[in-house]
């Protein structure tokens, strides 16, 4: 063999060696996820249940995953602006979105200036939990149970109303569904959140309302006001004196709660979606966690089933509620 030759075989060996042992540092130095503080957006303010639910899973979260999460308020909207911040974050797994069907399934609907897509915007990682609304009346009305409620409406067309925390939202949609499956005429009235909406029916000045059942319950037990039904088809554990609606046979096809999930910006790596999506399966189990979700009303969702197929079959039910009742904003 020519020593030339020797001489270029032994420099690619020398030079394929050092090649080798230069990528081992870059390898070693590859960040594992997550590497610094979580930021999980709430597309609300503080209190709510969309907020408690996101602030007892974060600190659950924290401890599986080894890194801080911390709780990012971003109200407005209806919950549009939180999301909006979280479809255009950095899609590597460090800022996520504690969502709920208002602002992830119902937006899109009723909103056509909404500037993000839900379906194909983000990266579903998996469910968190629902819970039921309750639909209750004021003491003045006279209102003792859902078949009162329905003869009277119907005796009455137009002349009660019930009350909503705005346009859109899932308890408004609750009141349509209730009033499309029985066929009453009920006046909407939307307010700017529970507290108003809450002080009129407590008056007298409101026939009825729909409050998701954690806010609701302190009234209903106060005997403040009158618990018609929860929307869901089953009665809650929290509630089991409260009926379902749907056990009244005319409101049998009556089945819509509000529901949390957790979502990260599109194209969120795979490795990352798998180990939030395990992160999220251990926390949910924590016996911490679901007892105060449990005790806030809650049920805790399977976050095995496929996030992305639930959101899709939500937004088909609520389509044909907000066309018939022709909701916009």
């Amino acid at each position: 063999m020519k020593p030339h030759l020797l001489r270029r075989r032994d420099v690619l060996l020398v030079t394929g060696a050092a090649a080798a042992v230069t990528c081992v540092p870059a390898l070693s130095q590859t960040p594992t996820y997550p590497s610094r503080p979580i930021t999980l957006v709430v597309g609300y303010p503080p209190g709510g249940s969309t907020d408690l639910t996101a602030r007892v899973l974060g600190e659950q979260l924290a401890r599986t995953l080894g890194q801080p999460v911390v709780i990012e308020n971003v109200g407005g909207a209806g919950g549009a602006l939180g999301a909006q911040r979280v479809a255009q974050a950095n899609a590597d797994g460090h800022t996520l979105l504690l969502g709920s069907n208002n602002e992830m399934a119902i937006a899109g609907l009723i909103n056509p200036a909404l500037r993000y897509d839900p379906l194909k915007q983000f990266t579903p990682i998996g469910r968190v939990a629902s819970q039921p609304m309750v639909l209750v009346a004021s003491n003045q009305s006279g209102m003792k149970d859902m078949s009162s409620f329905i003869e009277r409406v119907k005796q009455n067309p137009g002349k009660f109303s019930y009350g909503s925390s705005g346009v859109g939202t899932a308890l408004n949609l609750a009141g349509e569904m209730v009033k499309q499956a029985a066929g009453l005429f009920i006046v909407h009235i939307p307010y700017r959140g529970v507290a108003p909406l809450t002080t009129d029916l407590i008056g007298g000045q409101l026939e009825l309302g729909v409050f998701v059942l954690s806010s609701g319950l302190p009234q209903i037990t106060s005997g403040k006001v009158v618990a018609l039904g929860v929307t869901e088809r089953a009665r809650s554990p929290v509630a089991p004196n409260i009926p379902a609606l749907s056990e009244l046979p005319i409101l049998r096809n009556v089945d819509i709660g509000t529901w949390f999930g957790l979502w990260g910006p599109a194209g969120l790596p795979a490795g990352v979606t798998q180990r939030l999506n395990a992160a999220l399966a251990e926390s949910l189990k924590a016996p911490d966690l679901v007892q105060r979700l449990t005790a806030s009303g809650a049920t805790i969702s399977d976050p095995g089933v496929a996030l992305a197929q639930f959101q899709a079959t939500e937004i088909d039910k609520y389509r044909r509620i907000v066309q018939q009742a022709n909701i916009r904003v």
